[in-house]
């Protein structure tokens, strides 16, 4: 073994650091040296198969204990990965002034003191806003009635002095005498509820601790319930306390039994019940405790049967259910009676019809409203409590529409933010009995923004199997479609998340540079319906991977862009797409942007201690105990399928501190990369060693690091690391 195999940690930060400082010109001789990763094959056997993984070194042993605190984290690990950013950030030095150029156009597209729209519960109107430069926002409420304003949080003042400060949550008590919030200070998930009185203004002492970010009130503002995350980052146990309550009066109130099953705990719409959900992507589970009756023992509505989902609203006198039931891939909604709410006396109310998928609902004393996507595109249909029903409808052929939750039940209003590729978003409040609209705000862009000189398109990629891929096109008016403009292809694929056409403060600074921006809505997702999700998952997974490859075959053959000048972004389960791609069709991109990727797919599904394993057996495969699961994972799984190829340029992202997906997957990928790709491109990673999976938690520190995305990009097409 030479010098150069066995040089990592320290040495490589001086080998990189002394051969480029930020901001030196690069030449031929004066090239940083990238850090060679030391291996250590380490031997696994499982299910009669034998990998050899030569970086299984990266996983900090303890590593439940370094995101909670990072500076835990083992020397030799550190060392490495302090090299790596010092590389990419060597090699990207040319780029700053593109990076800060960047930074400063998405800055200027924010209104900095912002605010949003008022959301009235009683007496009192709840709202957060900016102060200008501020990263984090202000909490605050006013009586509607008139008066001051009155701050029940500054998480801008609180944030002072800390590298990371998210709050994952918060919301008043029905009573409005209290003010909670869920606070991760290391971007680790781990959350730290604390309890303000908002007569005294005074925090009260022993905040609940090791908490998932998920709480709330019962509705007669006595209590406190919230869920507990594990040892292994997982949410396992809801607890109760008295709203003003200390640890000594903590109960435990439910167990989950199954380390695979995520659990929550919330209040229906008409705050008669308090809800406790369980479950995975495959079955769920729901257990209800009477308002009138907050310290009661939970009771389950119908016990947990594998390929059953159902979630629960309560409306006026009985449950509507929203559920798979019968063979309902794409949701219907089936009513039950309040005191029997279980199965047996589910009644069908809104028939399932295949590819309209009913996403969610909501329920108000006069109406029920529910969002459905038909086609990758969503609608409103609200259903009036006498029994007619009928459609919230917009012009554009492509767009994204949401509900937006409001605390009153006892209302007419709903309300909704309406946004496309091109318009900013737009918050209404609907009168449902009238049906009449309302433009309540819209997004400011201060730097100026017109919406006619751009053109966004819904285009179709044929897959190999004759499915129909959608994809959204963003760019501006009179770009030519004859391969030269760059382009940017997203895409994700997991879990059933659709992308939607959206509105992105952040993408102009590509497309006003000429790039065409195009979203891909490979299977995985739902854009098509809950069966569009069944067939990019598991066994099917790589129809996601070849569908996102039509996608990039199609617009290369339609003029939009073309390889040398195409680059792929994804992240977390998209940057499993990233590696895949990269694997499978590496002639397609001059370059990759895998942001937190999931690539590590053999070592971490069978790793059980890590939070998301058993959990998303149910979306993966079970390589432990499944010998296909485990040959077909093993097929596709990016980091094991790394061999001498000539790879794009890639730039790939973690946190430190990152529960979801561990730093160890992209610099372990990383590492592998550099030493088999044939090209002469470079692999970079970028690791943020203050945060987590979202990356900084600042508003403006987030957008240095999408800059910093959005700067390879051009470089990878421009092959930057090739110019004096």
């Amino acid at each position: 073994m030479n010098r150069r195999e066995i040089m990592s940690g320290a040495t490589a930060v001086l080998a990189t650091a002394s051969a480029l400082s930020p901001g030196k010109s690069m030449s031929a001789s004066s090239l940083p040296t990238p850090p060679v990763a030391q291996k250590i094959p380490k031997r696994i056997e499982q299910l009669g198969r034998v990998r050899v993984d030569d970086y299984a070194w990266m996983k900090d042993d303890n590593w439940q204990k370094v995101l909670r605190d990072p500076s835990l984290i083992k020397p030799d690990v550190k060392a490495h990965l302090t090299a790596e950013n010092a590389y990419t950030q060597a090699m990207l030095a040319s780029t700053e002034p593109l990076q800060a150029a960047m930074f400063e156009e998405m800055k200027g597209r924010i209104k900095q003191d912002d605010a949003s729209v008022p959301a009235k519960d009683g007496v009192w109107e709840y709202y957060t806003r900016y102060e200008k430069g501020a990263q984090h926002p202000v909490h605050a409420r006013k009586a509607i009635s008139g008066g001051t304003e009155q701050v029940l949080l500054d998480e801008d003042a609180e944030s002072k002095g800390k590298a990371f400060y998210q709050v994952g949550g918060a919301g008043h008590s029905p009573d409005h005498k209290l003010y909670a919030y869920a606070v991760d200070a290391q971007g680790s998930e781990v959350y730290q509820v604390q309890v303000k009185d908002l007569a005294t203004g005074k925090v009260l002492e022993s905040p609940v601790e090791s908490c998932t970010g998920d709480f709330c009130f019962s509705p007669d503002s006595q209590w406190l319930f919230w869920t507990f995350r594990d040892d292994n980052g997982r949410p396992a146990k809801i607890y109760r306390r008295p709203a003003r309550g200390t640890a000594k009066d903590d109960v435990l109130i439910y167990d989950e039994p199954d380390e695979g099953f995520f659990i929550g705990v919330g209040v229906t719409s008409s705050d008669r019940f308090i809800v406790i959900s369980c479950g995975n992507q495959e079955t769920s589970e729901n257990l209800l405790i009477p308002a009138s009756d907050p310290t009661a023992k939970p009771v389950i509505v119908e016990p947990r049967q594998v390929g059953l989902r159902y979630e629960l609203e309560h409306w006026n006198d009985h449950f509507v259910i929203r559920t798979n039931a019968d063979g309902a891939v794409d949701w219907k909604l089936v009513t039950a009676p309040e005191a029997t709410p279980g199965k047996a006396q589910w009644k069908d109310w809104i028939a399932h019809k295949p590819g309209r998928l009913i996403v969610g609902t909501m329920a108000f004393s006069n109406h029920f409203v529910r969002l459905e996507k038909v086609d990758a595109v969503n609608r409103i249909v609200i259903t009036a409590k006498a029994g007619d029903e009928h459609e919230v409808g917009f012009d554009e052929a492509a767009y994204a529409l949401s509900l937006e939750g409001g605390y009153e039940y006892d209302t007419a209003t709903v309300r909704f933010v309406y946004n496309s590729m091109t318009t900013p978003r737009q918050w209404f409040d609907y009168d449902m009995a009238a049906r009449t609209r309302v433009l309540r705000k819209t997004q400011e862009i201060p730097s100026g923004h017109d919406p006619s000189q751009y053109e966004t398109r819904r285009l179709n990629a044929k897959a190999a199997d004759g499915a129909e891929v959608p994809i959204f096109v963003l760019m501006k008016k009179g770009t030519k479609l004859d391969g030269s403009a760059p382009l940017l292809l997203y895409g994700y694929g997991s879990y059933g998340i659709a992308m939607e056409a959206s509105f992105s403060i952040r993408n102009f600074s590509l497309v006003d540079r000429g790039w065409i921006w195009a979203t891909a809505c490979p299977r995985g997702g739902s854009e098509k319906g809950w069966s569009w999700f069944l067939d990019g998952k598991k066994d099917k997974k790589k129809n996601t991977f070849t569908d996102f490859i039509a996608c990039a075959e199609h617009l290369h053959a339609a003029g939009y862009g073309k390889p040398a000048n195409t680059v792929a972004y994804g992240g977390s389960a998209g940057g499993l797409l990233m590696g895949a791609i990269s694997n499978m069709r590496p002639d397609l991109f001059a370059g990759i942007i895998a942001a937190v990727p999931f690539v590590d797919v053999v070592n971490t599904m069978s790793d059980t201690s890590l939070p998301l394993t058993p959990p998303e057996w149910p979306e993966w495969g079970n390589p432990l105990e499944d010998v296909a699961a485990y040959d077909y994972i093993a097929s596709y799984s990016p980091y094991d399928n790394v061999t001498a190829k000539p790879y794009p340029a890639v730039l790939a992202t973690g946190g430190l501190s990152d529960p979801r997906v561990t730093y160890w997957e992209p610099e372990k990928w990383a590492a592998k990369l550099r030493d088999h790709t044939t090209s002469g491109k470079p692999v970079l990673l970028k690791i943020n060693m203050d945060a987590g999976h979202g990356g900084a938690s600042g508003r403006f520190d987030f957008l240095k690091e999408i800059a910093l995305d959005y700067a390879f990009a051009v470089w990878a097409v421009d092959k930057g690391w090739s110019k004096a």
